[in-house]
């Protein structure tokens, strides 16, 4: 999807007003533009894999240092950064500077609050971790020249360094107490095996050397052919072999075998910490849980609707079971599934003229879950492009174990995570290039879920989830990130189980139990994020309700979601406020 002939870059004229300050004092501006730098840089050379995120190719020749030492590095850069900003005179700043100031904070106390609770000494999860970024991250990488691949190659003999620090942070995680929940971590094994090969060019970590270039000469394709080779050979899957022994022999048997955060060291304390970073201040675990038990019941009302107007004989959970069951909600290959996707998403592009006033100038393409990670990752997932437009962002489908991917699900899956969804929000974000780096690159998750969820919801004013079992598969979606509230407060601070966690979304849901599975020990290795998709939906909808409600006739849907877009992502009582003085204006 990329209009033509839009103007100027998405966002441009609200972020334009944003970023002038009249009434600014012009040096404590400065300084504030200059801590920004600063800290944007650090961060760049903290995280290299960030780094080659946003495009910025300056370190693509290291890997992340991994270790406390690092970490204590990090947290004493993050203090003086925030100290810099407390010494602001925030009275000589301007409403634009005030706006990335707030945001700042936010951002930088949550990163803060994670390394100061030791977060680091778990670098993996159900989603995967440090032992598959490296794959991850190459995907990112156009490898047009001779310094792509060296610069690669670089990172592939470092690995076995970066690797050796991981197991020395789970070992320190081991010894404070500090583990992910062994049961969740099942399966875990596999996604390290996938990294083993006796032929190192069946490695996933070879793949850029399939096709080298053809400006690149003969000699020059020979040589670093050989290199990956013997780099990989020789170094990465032996320190991929030492990992799966670590984890077999030590790590797995000494994890934890409780399933909550606030089982963990200062356990209470830190979930609270998350639902500040991932969701808002100031809500508690029970009240989220009331809001979820709330939302199940009103969403369920719906679903029965659903199954009434079909004529299933059966009740809700006969009706799940059913649809689990029927052959004809399955693909019968990847190949089938990546077409449905596909064909959903190039009719979602026609009717996004009709909902947004501005649209992102950055493409982006489907493609398939690596091998290596899917049989215990998500059904889907976004990966973003790049900031300066050089690379598509991609929505990826998981095609592993198709009786597990229902097709009543993939419109309101797509919609989530390409377009109106992911892709749209983040790459209009990624090209407010007005904005300071860190606010076109970092993120609050209840905003960004939150959209995505939203996303779904815009699909009923496109025409989409016309066929009722698509619109049950919407439910679904909806009811499981209900669930979410229910089952991420109840493992971690009201005592419930993991088995009672599976029933509980499988007897609310369609979705497979495999699916649900992975999804629940997702949750228990990601403390809190799961709880944003619904409370972000939740604050998008209570703000476009009271905007209809004041606007009447002059409420125009396209002015509200470019409202909404416009400035990048931000805390949801930044967007609050935000739209509050929009719809007053």
């Amino acid at each position: 999807m990329r209009p033509r002939g839009r103007g100027p870059p998405a966002g441009g004229s609200g972020a334009a007003k944003l970023g002038v300050n009249m009434t600014a004092d012009n040096k404590a501006s400065l300084e504030l533009q200059s801590l920004f730098r600063d800290e944007w840089e650090a961060h760049l050379r903290n995280d290299p894999f960030f780094a080659t995120v946003t495009g910025d190719k300056r370190y693509n020749d290291r890997l992340p240092e991994l270790g406390e030492a690092a970490a204590e590095r990090e947290v004493q850069e993050l203090r003086t950064f925030l100290e810099r900003l407390t010494r602001l005179d925030r009275a000589k700043l301007g409403e634009a500077d005030r706006l990335n100031a707030d945001i700042f904070r936010q951002l930088k106390e949550s990163a803060l609050a994670e390394l100061e609770f030791h977060a680091y000494r778990m670098p993996l999860n159900r989603m995967g971790g440090f032992h598959t970024a490296l794959a991850d991250v190459t995907t990112l990488i156009a490898f047009d020249t001779t310094r792509d691949y060296e610069d690669y190659l670089a990172r592939l003999a470092g690995f076995p360094a970066f690797c050796e620090g991981a197991i020395g942070l789970l070992r320190e995680g081991l010894k404070s107490g500090m583990t992910q929940p062994r049961i969740a971590l099942e399966g875990t094994e596999g996604s390290i095996s996938a990294f083993i090969v006796d032929d190192p060019t069946q490695s996933v970590l070879f793949e850029p050397f399939r096709a080298v270039r053809e400006s690149l000469t003969a000699v020059e394709r020979d040589r670093m052919q050989a290199e990956a080779r013997r780099v990989i050979e020789g170094a990465v899957v032996p320190a991929y072999r030492s990992l799966l022994r670590f984890m077999v022999e030590t790590y797995l048997p000494g994890a934890r075998e409780t399933i909550a955060a606030s089982d963990l060291p200062d356990g209470k304390r830190f979930y609270e910490h998350r639902i500040r970073m991932h969701v808002s201040p100031g809500v508690s675990p029970s009240e989220i849980h009331a809001i979820g038990r709330r939302e199940v019941e009103r969403i369920r009302g719906e679903m029965e609707a659903v199954r009434r107007k079909v004529g299933f004989p059966g009740d809700h959970a006969a009706f799940g079971e059913w649809l689990r069951r029927e052959a004809r909600f399955f693909a019968e290959t990847p190949e089938q599934l990546m077409k449905e996707v596909a064909y959903i998403l190039k009719r979602m592009d026609g009717e996004l003229p009709r909902l947004f006033g501005t649209l992102p100038r950055l493409p982006y393409g489907i493609r398939r879950v690596p091998d290596s990670v899917a049989p215990q990752t998500t059904t889907a997932y976004y990966q973003e492009g790049s900031g300066d437009g050089s690379r598509a962002g991609y929505y990826y489908v998981n095609t592993y174990d198709l009786p597990s991917r229902p097709l009543y699900e993939l419109e309101a899956l797509s919609l989530h995570e390409a377009v109106p969804g992911h892709h749209l929000q983040i790459a209009l974000q990624q090209e407010l290039t007005d904005l300071p780096e860190f606010r076109r690159f970092e993120s609050f998750t209840a905003f960004t879920e939150g959209w995505g969820l939203y996303a779904e919801r815009l699909g009923l004013e496109a025409g989409f989830y016309t066929d009722p079992y698509s619109d049950y598969g919407r439910l679904t979606y909806e009811m499981w990130r209900a669930c979410r509230l229910v089952v991420d407060t109840g493992m971690h601070a009201l005592g419930w189980s993991r088995d009672r966690a599976i029933t509980y979304v499988v007897g609310q849901t369609a979705l497979t139990e495999l699916n649900v599975r992975n999804e629940v020990d997702r949750y228990i290795t990601m403390p809190g994020q799961a709880l944003a998709y619904k409370m972000g939906e939740l604050k998008i909808l209570e703000l476009r309700r009271r905007a209809q409600s004041r606007l009447g006739d002059r409420f125009d849907v396209r002015a509200f979601h470019d409202a909404v877009l416009r400035d990048g992502g931000a805390p949801l009582d930044v967007l609050e406020a935000k739209i509050q003085h929009w719809i007053e204006a």
